[in-house]
């Protein structure tokens, strides 16, 4: 399947290459459009020719982020979205071709056969300079959007939800706390934007500061100054964290490894149980099982497994990377779950429609079953460079024993 989106990938590369250059050369001044082409195409396939062969030589080269922006938003948005649209165009433009010239067939049979008259238009015609136009759109919409997105990576916004749970002991109403998901420390998550998060996150002065996995994005270089972030947060109960799909990317063990040794409480299927006014409160972790469907499959055995350490007597909140461990959570009745993984749908059209609902059952804020909620994090940082109607935030809950439903949000089941 990888070897195969992979070679898609340079097969679509080629096919708008071919397409946009034929109707670029009519142009008075076609030849600079096609050396800038040239140039825009060399640019992608060269850094997409590079990111898999030092994944296979082990030489890695730092690459500007405006650049690797542009590999990601021209391959996984603006090409997919132009080859769709091409391919959609081509056949509505045979469809009314065919239906043209049998119009014509029938008119012309009753007429005389005129006599044809030589052309004397000089230059392209008014379609092929339209056409022209159309080639020139995607990677000039490309370069617009990385330059805007570029000066928005390192803004995050700090959203409050005041969240009612029916079972909370009144000793923790008014309990706060700073979920923070989704750091992705590495390509697009720059020294500024990690000392960002913990000068707001340290701001906000809550009691449990819980993470919900993707600490770093990629690479295990970039670990050390991720985990130098996470301890210099803080919290009055405490912090802990679980781990996601990307913090495994390069090397699973190592990566636990590392943040076992650095201190930092990381729940592998496993639990710690802290006192916060006098009340015991048990903060419960899940391991991340796979990648795609496999997690999914998987996700029971680890949130079962997990659940197992439960203490009865605890306020119980489960750590979970990927939001569909909610739903057996809920039916153990697990109070409180956070999550993260959607990063609230990446590219949506508006906050309900989009990729979210139409990849995962929960994707962004505060969700409800039976007595048990739900929050799902937009994340903080930033594995693709643009968001649209999904912004970065970290997430400030503030726990009640008691309060109007509809503070809640989304209600499920």
């Amino acid at each position: 399947m990888f070897q195969l989106i992979v070679i898609s990938i340079l097969l679509f590369d080629a096919v708008f290459w071919w397409w946009a250059d034929r109707r670029l050369r009519v142009l008075r001044w076609g030849i600079g459009w096609r050396l800038a082409l040239a140039a825009f195409m060399a640019v992608q396939l060269g850094q997409f020719a590079w990111m898999f062969a030092s994944r296979w030589t082990g030489i890695h080269l730092v690459l500007p982020p405006s650049f690797l922006a542009l590999l990601y938003v021209w391959h996984l948005m603006v090409l997919p979205i132009f080859i769709v649209l091409l391919t959609a165009g081509g056949i509505a433009g045979g469809v009314a071709g065919l239906a043209r010239r049998i119009l014509r067939a029938r008119r012309t049979a009753l007429q005389p056969i005129p006599v044809p008259v030589p052309a004397s238009r000089q230059g392209p015609t008014r379609r092929q300079v339209l056409l022209a136009g159309v080639a020139a759109v995607p990677p000039l919409f490309t370069g617009g959007t990385v330059a805007m997105a570029m000066g928005r990576l390192d803004h995050f916004r700090v959203r409050p939800i005041e969240l009612a749970l029916p079972d909370l002991p009144p000793a923790l109403d008014g309990l706060r706390i700073a979920h923070i998901a989704d750091v992705h420390a590495g390509r697009f998550t720059s020294p500024l934007l990690l000392e960002s998060i913990v000068e707001r996150t340290n701001e906000l002065d809550v009691d449990l500061v819980l993470m919900t996995g993707d600490l770093i994005d990629y690479s295990l270089v970039e670990l050390p100054r991720a985990l130098d972030m996470v301890r210099q947060l803080r919290a009055g109960g405490g912090l802990f964290m679980c781990e996601g799909n990307h913090d495994l990317f390069d090397n699973r063990l190592e990566f636990e490894r590392q943040v076992l040794d650095s201190g930092v409480p990381l729940l592998l299927d496993d639990q710690r149980t802290l006192s916060i006014r006098g009340q015991a409160v048990q903060v419960l972790g899940i391991r991340w099982g796979g990648l795609g469907d496999r997690h999914d499959a998987q996700i029971p055995l680890h949130v079962r497994k997990t659940l197992e350490l439960r203490d009865p007597d605890a306020f119980q909140i489960l750590l979970a990377h990927h939001p569909h461990a909610f739903d057996l959570a809920a039916d153990a009745g697990v109070p409180l779950t956070l999550a993260g993984h959607t990063h609230g749908g990446q590219v949506m059209l508006t906050p309900d429609l989009g990729p979210g609902p139409l990849l995962y059952k929960y994707w962004s804020g505060p969700y409800r079953r039976g007595n048990s909620a739900l929050v799902v994090s937009n994340g903080v940082g930033n594995w693709f460079p643009v968001r649209v109607n999904a912004p970065a935030e970290i997430i400030h809950i503030t726990l009640r024993c008691s309060a109007p439903a509809e503070r809640l949000g989304r209600m499920t089941g």
